[in-house]
């Protein structure tokens, strides 16, 4: 009570300065506003834009913790290999809990930090109220980057994707692409070193590169596009006890979350349906592609075509993008058809790039990103096509009666 009473005294006494966003932004991030609507009607509902965020959050606070353990799993496991044969009861231990907490909250501290910081600058310098957008790109950004990126290397993205992908736009819910792959976008584009190879994804496996029985550390689609096999069962990769960015490891979490956001009416069921036909009906035109003989067993893009189409749902970062970026609902399409088409194409993309670049074969963040500037256009035309055929049936109605 204290607290409130005090914070509610200093958003008084900045009151039409310029700190007095800042103030608004602090109160209202930890209390319920005291002001309400004073004329006018207003449809009375219990969420609003704080609460969609905290449902989004709780979504993804399982894959967190799942991250956490997992990146203390997989650097004892690079030291000792024979972790792997029991990785369910070598998992969840308090010293893969320890050295993963060590690695990955100083991600997630530095994210909301300097993300927050450029959201109050800006509320400040263009006087509006500070949103709670970046509660979710906040705890997106560590669950999408390797686990040993440097904190300066975050932090300068981070500024870059809330200053270019939103700011410049006009703030929250102007914004035509999702902030955290555009953060994601530059670190690739800006230090690409540092966001692909077979070194990123094990904390320390640069480290440990020259003891003997350590391993490389690679993702299983880095194994695929060299042509080679996975040393991973599918059962590691759906559970998640393999290398991979923090967060996007086990798919067996994502679909919980997913399932989660649709009942809660957070996330459309059919964006990821869509999605996951259209990567579905990628996968299957690969292995078509395999059984013709058209490409054969060597050729530059064999492993990754010939790999079964719904392993591609499993594997890689498609199913982390699906349910927690694709169905952003200020960046993707916002009519029920549209919604079909943006999903679908996201899907069918994902996989197109996976498999024709093998220098970088996880395509979903480029297929989401793609699909952001073009989803403004899908609606249109979605729309544009309702008002034919209404325009079209008035006339017929018309000409019938006449």
């Amino acid at each position: 009570m204290g607290l409130k009473q005090n914070l509610h005294k200093l958003k008084e006494k900045y009151k039409g300065t310029k700190m007095a966003p800042a103030f608004n932004a602090l109160h209202t991030f930890l209390y319920t506003p005291n002001e309400t609507t004073h004329s006018g009607a207003h449809v009375r509902v219990v969420d609003d834009l704080k609460r969609t965020m905290n449902t989004v959050i709780m979504a993804l606070v399982p894959c967190l913790i799942f991250g956490i353990f997992n990146a203390g799993y997989q650097h004892y496991a690079a030291i000792d290999n024979t972790l792997r044969l029991d990785p369910l009861g070598n998992f969840f231990t308090w010293d893969n809990f320890i050295l993963g907490a060590w690695t990955v909250l100083p991600l997630v501290i530095v994210s909301y930090v300097v993300g927050l910081g450029v959201e109050f600058i800006f509320a400040i310098i263009k006087k509006h109220e500070v949103e709670e957008g970046y509660l979710v790109t906040g705890m997106l950004v560590p669950l999408i980057v390797p686990i040993d990126i440097p904190l300066w290397m975050l932090a300068v993205a981070v500024i870059f994707g809330v200053v270019i992908g939103k700011e410049v736009f006009g703030g929250t819910g102007m914004n035509i692409l999702n902030p955290a792959l555009t953060i994601r976008a530059f670190l690739f584009f800006a230090y690409p070193t540092w966001m692909s190879g077979d070194k990123v994804w094990v904390h320390g496996a640069q480290a440990m590169a020259g003891q003997p029985d350590a391993i490389s550390g690679e993702t299983i689609l880095g194994t695929l596009a060299a042509n080679s096999h996975p040393v991973y069962s599918l059962w590691d990769m759906f559970w998640g006890f393999i290398p991979g960015s923090v967060g996007e490891t086990s798919t067996f979490l994502i679909i919980i979350g997913g399932l989660f956001l649709i009942f809660t009416k957070i996330g459309s069921w059919r964006i990821m349906l869509s999605a996951v036909i259209g990567a579905i009906a990628m996968g299957l035109i690969f292995n078509g592609v395999v059984a013709q003989g058209w490409i054969q067993e060597g050729s530059k893009f064999y492993g990754l075509m010939n790999e079964p189409f719904w392993h591609h749902l499993i594997i890689g970062g498609l199913a982390f993008g699906i349910v927690y970026m694709a169905t952003d609902p200020v960046t993707a399409s916002q009519t029920n058809k549209g919604k079909w088409i943006y999903g679908f194409f996201i899907g069918f993309m994902s996989i197109m790039i996976r498999v024709f670049n093998p220098a970088y074969p996880e395509g979903v963040m480029l297929a989401i990103l793609l699909m952001n500037v073009f989803a403004p256009t899908i609606d249109h035309y979605v729309v544009k096509g309702n008002i034919n055929k209404r325009m079209k049936r008035a006339k017929h109605l018309k000409a019938k009666t006449a």
